[in-house]
């Protein structure tokens, strides 16, 4: 089994005067010698560099206390998540699939050879608790694929503690420099190597020319969202909190877009595109609507004084949730080892490259996207007032439910237009956010009662008291009518204060 951590490190340029005296950095009372280990590592991609062009490093390293394989995906610059998997001759299934967003239907090689001599120093408190280990690496690179050559250097690197303060990085970094150490200017060992020997380099992104036209910024928007389903493929993957509803939001995002600005993309091309980002986001909706409800309700129950808590609810809640989460993670990997998805990732890259741009695409962004914004804040104004000329029920419900979608719709493509339309774009986007919540509090309840009408159901049929679903569906029900009852007043004021 892989074992997963956060790895928040520092590089630094180093000649052969090795380690300067750390013991002035504030908080270390020691600095440990831990001896020399010798470290071979063998790092693989695709022959195009997939994973190198992401800053993502997959490596098969012997030597040291923690030889085996290792995956590093990139979170922000010097943070890295880091799957580590025992050693082995091959390249376990579970971080093959971590990766298969990148490489698809690619081919991973050995790329690079890296050989390192590692001196090792843990920085430590007055307690003897480790704060940091810092190396002095002497590595030497041989290219193995896509080029050759041979490289050498010696760098510093700084490792924080699981759990350890960043800051403290500051502090260690502030006493380096005053002994003249200066920051590396290499990511990883392995950017320096594919930099340093001859052969392909990877495509690492870029600062994008500044948008221009109305085409410009809507591919800015798309682009980020492509950008944004692959990366978070190994967290949905991984079944970080998160991940699941980060990709689903992406997704939303893609295809509001494509709705929205079919003055700029055409829509021939996009809508088909479009459902598939809709069968994505249904199968990852599968268990984490099911999920957040029954937190909702467990919550709730939780709330119940014991006295009002009248049979087998609990056990009944639990049971309903379980039966939801059954199946629905293996049925998601599979989702996301399929050909289908894999060619979906193909044709947002495809898109990305080659954009269906229509001609308002080349016009002025304020004014294409402009009235864009506006036309969705209208379709807004419509169904929030068309839902409350209904009388509480079932078409309010549906009403307000529609209203909600739309608000989240305007709601992308004020962030798309932003960039565009500055102000404006960020007061309608805060506007439309805070719509989106309210209504989306007043839909849950909506999922909540109904939910609650199923479950008393099967209790009565069990035989079972069925009071305390009354209870909490008479709960739900008032949180619905407050919702209602000020919908009014926060629809006038996101009226009054609307830029558009």
């Amino acid at each position: 089994m892989a074992d997963a951590k956060r790895e928040i490190e520092r590089k630094y340029e180093s000649d052969e005067s090795g380690l300067p005296d750390l013991t002035g950095v504030a908080g270390v009372a020691n600095v440990v010698d831990k001896g020399t280990a010798e470290l071979d590592a063998t790092y693989h991609d695709t022959s195009d560099l997939r994973l190198a062009s992401a800053r993502v490093t997959l490596r098969h390293r012997s030597g040291g206390s923690d030889a085996g394989w290792h995956l590093k995906l990139p979170v922000a610059p010097g943070v890295r998540d880091e799957i580590h998997a025992p050693l082995s001759d091959t390249l376990p299934d579970e971080l093959a699939a971590l990766a298969r967003s990148r490489v698809r239907e690619g081919r991973l090689v050995p790329v690079v050879r890296l050989r390192t001599t590692r001196d090792v120093r843990h920085l430590v408190d007055a307690d003897g608790t480790l704060l940091a280990e810092v190396s002095v690496d002497r590595v030497r690179a041989d290219r193995l694929f896509g080029g050759k050559g041979r490289a050498q250097w010696t760098e510093i690197e700084v490792e924080l503690a699981d759990g350890g303060d960043p800051a403290f990085l500051d502090q260690v970094e502030k006493r380096l420099g005053k002994a003249g150490v200066r920051p590396s200017k290499s990511a990883s060992k392995l950017a320096r190597a594919l930099a340093e020997t001859k052969g392909g380099k990877p495509r690492l992104p870029t600062g994008s020319a500044a948008p221009v036209t109305a085409g410009d910024h809507v591919m800015a928007y798309v682009r980020a969202q492509r950008d944004a389903i692959v990366a978070l493929d190994p967290a949905v993957r991984l079944d970080t909190e998160e991940g699941v509803h980060d990709m689903r939001v992406a997704t939303r995002r893609l295809r509001s877009t494509f709705r929205t600005f079919g003055k700029v993309l055409d829509r021939e091309v996009t809508d088909p595109v479009a459902d598939e980002l809709k069968w994505l986001a249904g199968e990852l909706g599968l268990g984490r609507d099911q999920e957040v409800l029954a937190d909702r309700l467990l919550a709730d129950l939780a709330d119940v004084p014991p006295a009002l808590v009248d049979g087998p609810v609990h056990d009944r809640l639990h049971r309903w949730a379980e039966a939801g989460e059954r199946g629905s993670r293996s049925r998601l990997l599979g989702v996301l080892d399929s050909e289908r998805y894999l060619a979906l990732l193909d044709t947002l890259d495809a898109l990305a490259a080659g954009p269906p741009l229509l001609k308002a695409a080349a016009g002025d962004p304020e004014d294409i996207l402009g009235k864009a914004v506006r036309r969705d804040f209208a379709k807004v104004t419509d169904l929030i007032e068309t839902a409350m000329a209904q009388p509480p029920g079932h078409d309010r419900d549906l009403g307000l439910h529609e209203a909600r979608k739309k608000a989240k719709r305007t709601r992308y493509a004020a962030e798309a237009a932003r960039p565009a339309l500055g102000r404006p774009a960020k007061t309608l986007l805060k506007s439309m956010k805070s719509l989106q919540s309210m209504l989306g509090e007043h839909q849950d309840s909506v999922m909540a009662r109904e939910t609650l009408r199923e479950l008393s159901a099967v209790a009565h049929a069990a035989a079972e008291s069925t009071f305390t679903y009354g209870l909490l569906y008479g709960r739900e029900e008032q949180r619905a009518a407050a919702v209602e009852a000020g919908a009014p007043h926060a629809w006038k004021r996101i009226r009054a204060g609307a830029p558009v």
